[in-house]
């Protein structure tokens, strides 16, 4: 049961990128928090000073929330209002926060979720993969058996896959997705919301050929495990084989061997490409 005379913790979603997707209730919920849980002060005092909010702060962060989360439900039950933020995106998805969330909730201190960006939706809703069911899976183990049991666990897997993962380990963990798992429907996502924001779509062999030399942060989309292997893709939009053109002739394919590609790629005729781009030219 809650106690009417304690505080509440508020989890504020910050921005991802662009500075302009926080929310006016964030801000201020932000304006009058007695106190702001960040997980990189430095970080979140330029968003604080961008918008002109004086506010204390203090560190969680993922070495020593453990040890800090006693005196924040602490204060919080003595009446603080307490916003919960990390560097991106929503707190406590695979972000520090889990913690401080859990013995809020179990000391019954009233938890307020502020929703914002989140670059699992943003690079879901922007991939093209079916969006009705999925499945967030953090971030691939680096190595040893627990690498390749996560990849285990998506061989089967029918419903849409989202993870993260960092640059310096984007192509060995996409070249480990088409050798264990196969030749699934994938969408990149780099840098979402930023200034150079970029979302690479297609089957994984085709989008390993594309991907640019990696830096930024990736958001990875995995399309489920297909009951079959059709003889021609019958998913594909006239629009995003026309993306999928223009980035393939964007990296020095011609014209004639990008319309090939992705025949290839989509089991279609090279004839039946040509005339879907032909169909998005016209006016």
């Amino acid at each position: 049961m809650q106690d009417p005379a304690s505080g509440t913790l508020f989890v504020v979603a910050t921005p991802i990128g662009n500075l302009e997707d926080i929310s006016l209730r964030a801000l201020r919920v932000l304006r009058e928090a007695d106190l702001v849980a960040a997980e990189d002060t430095r970080h979140s005092g330029a968003l604080l000073q961008h918008y002109a909010i004086g506010r204390p702060t203090t560190s969680l962060h993922e070495h020593n929330e453990s040890r800090k989360v006693p005196a924040l439900v602490n204060r919080l039950r003595n009446g603080a209002r307490i916003a919960l933020v990390t560097d991106a995106g929503t707190p406590s998805v695979s972000d520090p926060g889990f913690r401080l969330v859990k013995a809020a909730a179990e000391a019954g201190i009233r938890v307020e979720v502020v929703p914002g960006p989140s670059a699992v939706l943003a690079a879901l809703v922007a991939s093209g993969l079916p969006t009705d069911a999925f499945v967030f899976a953090g971030f691939p183990p680096s190595r040893g058996a627990a690498r390749g049991a996560w990849f285990d666990t998506l061989k089967g897997e029918r419903r849409t896959v989202v993870f993260f993962e960092a640059p310096h380990r984007v192509r060995r963990t996409l070249e480990d997705l088409l050798r264990l798992v196969g030749n699934r429907r994938v969408a990149i996502g780099r840098e979402l919301t930023k200034l150079h924001e970029e979302v690479v779509r297609g089957r994984l062999s085709a989008v390993l050929e594309r991907l640019s030399p990696p830096r930024g942060e990736y958001t990875i989309v995995v399309g489920g495990e297909e009951e079959e292997t059709p003889d021609r893709d019958e998913q594909i939009s006239d629009n995003q084989l026309f993306e999928e053109f223009s980035c393939l002739t964007e990296n020095n394919r011609t014209r004639r061997e990008a319309i090939r590609e992705l025949a290839e790629i989509h089991g279609m005729r090279a004839r039946d490409v040509f005339a879907a781009l032909d169909r998005v030219r016209r006016p």
